[in-house]
């Protein structure tokens, strides 16, 4: 399968996933992204992948916020 068609979609929006499943969505996440970064020349996916690495991050600590709040 051509890397442009890797899909990394949540089965459900970020706010509605448990810890341990945006736990996993993240480490997911994580491994593809490193699996790209060793690509030449490294595809566009992986921009769209930092985007949902990134909301996903978001997502933690404001749930991390909203605990010590």
């Amino acid at each position: 399968m051509p890397a442009e068609t890797v899909t990394a979609e949540p089965k459900h929006p970020l706010h509605a996933m448990t810890t341990y499943e945006l736990r996993d969505y993240r480490r997911q996440l994580e491994q593809a992204i490193a699996f790209f970064d060793k690509q030449d020349p490294v595809p566009s996916a992986r921009g769209r992948l930092q985007a949902s690495l990134e909301a996903v991050l978001a997502e933690q600590d404001e749930r991390v916020r909203i605990a010590h709040a």
